[in-house]
């Protein structure tokens, strides 16, 4: 592959399947925290012990392969990977090499395909604990509870060019998964390994291990590349090698020089026989796979006439997608859209919140909705009560009641604040009736501080303009 990109970044990214049992066996895949607790002589690996493919977890990796366009494997067959470490107990890592789940696929980012080499289940390793830290720690602790958990790897080709771009990659892929319900950010955890290069260095490849977080791989890759670039000024020759990204400190540590998938010594696992993939299965799979975020944008612009940037923004966040189907129910689409694209986001970003994070009540923000498109209070005061919505758990109805906010409804009223405007600020009429527009935008304040702010300034403007050309 030839490369003209200033960087080239690769993520292998490890999923956990959000199954109930483990992959291989019947203990719990959560539940427990107590170490060494949801564990079994299969995930210990003891002699004699057999493992059993999980159904559900081989589902989920064809409806993931699916959703990227990969070409799918005829067979799932299992291998083992050996190595010698405490965090799996019979030194070898069941997963899949000569024949992954699904390869040669796409991601769709923005207007570019991101290419998918390959989509394929593993085991996950025990977690290792190092009290002190793991550069100071005087022994290791082993916890085998999440030994076996079921992962998914997606590995996508070299050719993400910034760390943005990384961050945006991943933020798009765990939305697919959710829009799948294979993955649940509550319990799941997710993990990637960043390989990324640069072009002063001949691209010579460093692979930065276990990134957690959207932030995080921003971060990481973004500190990495300038480590590179700074080694290539020094007059350091670059080698490929294995790096550890230290949360605390913001920096990559070397852990080993890159070793090769050979040094691995990859066999076929003799206890798991290969599994075919039926026409039956896929059918069944098939019909369990929604409308995923690309096809929904552009349902939302041909069936609701949203813009495609509101479309896609809001197809883009799980969270987004699931207020907005919720809302449509009750409310005019377009004002929904247009509250959540902006209004709900200017408040989380104002707060600092990932919209992943958020925990905005959906029943009252509708309520809120509703009352707009009802014209019960002002758009003015829905943004005052969002604000308040998005760090509280208020009732709307109840806030509105009580702080008195509700809107001039009354056609009457509105027009009597109108005829007292006029007479009060007769200058402006004039001159409105001579085509200064701004004059309009001087009645239109008066009424609104007759209504103490809560009429809706367009149906005002309507009236002035009307009793204007009636006098």
């Amino acid at each position: 592959m030839k490369f003209i990109n200033p960087v080239i970044i690769g993520l292998e990214i490890h999923v956990e399947l959000d199954t109930k049992t483990k992959l291989f066996c019947s203990c719990n895949a959560q539940g427990s925290d107590e170490p060494n607790t949801r564990t079994c002589p299969v995930c210990l690996g003891m002699p004699g012990s057999k493992p059993v493919a999980n159904k559900k977890a081989i589902e989920y990796g064809i409806k993931i392969a699916k959703a990227f366009n990969c070409k799918l494997a005829e067979k799932v067959i299992f291998s083992r990977k050996s190595y010698f470490y405490p965090d799996m107990a019979k030194n070898y890592q069941i997963t899949q090499y000569e024949w992954p789940i699904g390869e040669n696929g796409f991601a769709i980012l923005g207007n570019n395909n991101i290419g998918i080499k390959r989509i394929h289940l593993e085991e996950d390793p025990a977690s290792l604990v190092h009290p002190g830290g793991i550069e100071n720690s005087p022994y290791v602790l082993v916890d085998y509870n999440r030994s076996g958990n079921p992962l998914c790897e997606i590995v996508t080709e070299p050719q993400l060019s910034s760390p943005q771009e990384a961050r945006d990659f991943m933020k798009s892929l765990i939305t697919v998964l959710r829009y799948l319900n294979v993955f649940d950010p509550a319990h799941n955890i997710v993990k990637a390994d960043a390989n990324v290069s640069i072009k002063e260095s001949g691209y010579v490849r460093a692979e930065i291990k276990n990134i957690s977080g959207f932030k995080e791989i921003e971060r990481a890759l973004t500190y990495e590349i300038e480590r590179q670039r700074q080694q290539v000024k020094d007059g350091h020759k670059l080698s490929q090698e294995t790096r550890a990204w230290k949360i605390q400190e913001g920096i990559s540590t070397l852990l080993r020089k890159k070793e090769t998938e050979e040094d691995y010594g990859y066999i076929f696992d003799p206890d798991l026989v290969p599994i075919d993939i039926t026409k039956e299965m896929l059918k069944k799979i098939n019909s369990e796979i929604p409308e995923l975020p690309d096809v929904k944008a552009k349902r939302y612009v041909k069936e609701f006439k949203l813009s495609v940037e509101d479309a896609n923004v809001l197809v883009s966040e799980y969270e987004l997608t699931s207020i907005f189907e919720k809302a449509i129910k009750k409310v005019d689409p377009v004002l929904a859209a247009r509250w959540i694209r902006r209004e709900l986001v200017r408040v989380l970003n104002y707060n600092k919140t990932e919209i992943s994070d958020m925990k905005i009540n959906d029943g009252e923000f509708i309520k809120l909705l509703e009352m707009i498109d009802k014209n019960k209070i002002t758009e003015k005061v829905g943004q005052k009560i969002i604000e308040k919505l998005a760090v509280e758990d208020i009732e709307v109805e109840k806030f509105i009641r009580q702080h008195d906010m509700a809107g001039v409804a009354d056609t009457n009223e509105i027009e009597k604040f109108c005829k007292e405007a006029i007479i009060e600020n007769q200058k402006a009429a004039d001159d409105y009736r001579s085509g200064k527009e701004e004059a309009l935008n001087f009645l239109l304040g008066a009424v609104m501080r007759k209504a103490k702010g809560k009429a809706d300034p367009v149906e005002v403007k309507n009236i002035l303009k009307n009793i204007i050309r009636s006098l």
